[in-house]
């Protein structure tokens, strides 16, 4: 399943950008191609939480997610992948992320793939200036010298998708970005950025969607499908459905509240939980990684997150094998659709 990035990608030929999406079981080893341009595992972690108060960050966290860092910076994690954005805790995630890359740096360590994310307020309205302002802020705090992949977070600007998608050209031109994505695209959003990105010869590597036992909306409406068709990875955000899939909570002791995607009371999951639990008995893994190992079965690249080493060994441990198509009809039997957002869901 290995793969590795190509100098030149004929845009509209999936085929030629390399393979989006895990087709057999998903391994440490494995590596996946977005854009024609970047080599990553086939899960990432989502850093949200680090730095962000709305999962409760404190300053004195910090050791917890270095330790976390650190545990996934061993080969035998597989996982070379983590996503942030400027919004997660008002720029202090890219901060963090900053600090661990030169702590990589200084102990003579490879340094993982960084995505991170343009938020687009629609009172940034200039373009491509208020793109590669705040592009060149996530590289000052993550102190590189080029993205690897910069996604526009929501479809809440009132420019064009093509006006955007000029910003993103001129950000890859001038050498800042190695590849682009999405974040929340409707499949028409997603073609118009495929097509208008093409016009200037680069491959739209992704579509980041929430997607999850909880929300199959992505792949029922036909956007997974389509994402494949143009060579679009998809990154699969919230696959743990904000920890309600990890086995940690019940309709006793439900999550803490704001966590809003797939915000189900915890009695309407009983039946999922429960199929899930048998399933990773019988795989001798976690809940989390039978969650994870489905989102992979279903052709994403999920975004798991990680606070503390133990929770990135479990996400781990959806590597090395794989649900059966009896299992995941069985998941899907009892699995959420969920739905779309008017704001910020569109995808």
């Amino acid at each position: 399943m290995a793969s590795t990035p190509t100098d030149s990608v004929p845009v509209g030929n999936p085929q030629a950008a390399g393979i989006i999406y895990v087709q057999g079981v998903p391994t440490p080893e494995t590596r996946l191609t977005l854009g024609g341009a970047i080599s990553v595992s086939p899960m990432a972690i989502g850093t949200w939480a680090w730095g962000d108060s709305v999962w409760g960050y404190k300053p004195e966290m910090f050791d917890d997610i270095a330790a976390t860092w650190d545990t996934l910076q061993d080969e035998s994690s597989g996982i070379n992948f983590f996503d942030t954005a400027e919004i997660y805790g008002k720029g202090e995630s890219e901060n963090i992320i900053g600090r661990l890359l030169k702590k990589n740096r200084q102990e003579g360590k490879p340094l993982p793939i960084i995505a991170t994310k343009f938020l687009p307020y629609p009172w940034k309205w200039s373009y491509p200036s208020s793109l590669l302002n705040a592009l060149k802020g996530s590289i000052e705090r993550l102190g590189v010298d080029v993205i690897d992949l910069y996604q526009i977070h929501g479809p809440i600007h009132l420019r064009s998708v093509e006006v955007v998608a000029d910003a993103l050209a001129e950000a890859v031109k001038l050498g800042l970005v190695k590849s682009v994505g999405v974040s929340n695209y409707s499949i028409d959003q997603m073609v118009r950025m495929h097509a208008a990105l093409a016009k200037h010869g680069i491959q739209l590597a992704s579509n980041q969607v929430e997607f999850s036992l909880l929300r199959r909306h992505p792949e029922t409406s036909g956007l997974i499908a389509k994402c494949h068709e143009l060579g679009v990875a998809v990154l699969a955000y919230s696959p743990l459905g904000m920890g309600r899939l990890t086995g940690k909570y019940t309709a006793e002791n439900p999550p803490p509240s704001g966590r809003r995607f797939s915000n189900y009371p915890m009695t309407e999951l009983s039946p999922l939980l429960a199929v899930m639990d048998r399933i990773a008995k019988k795989h001798s893994v976690p809940m989390s990684a039978v969650a994870l190992n489905y989102t992979i079965a279903k052709g994403t690249i999920p975004l798991g997150g990680a606070r503390n080493p133990e929770q990135a060994r479990q996400n781990v441990k959806a590597f090395g094998w794989r649900l059966s198509d009896m299992e995941v009809e069985e998941l899907d039997g009892v699995a959420l659709i969920g739905d779309k957002g008017i704001f910020w869901q569109h995808g």
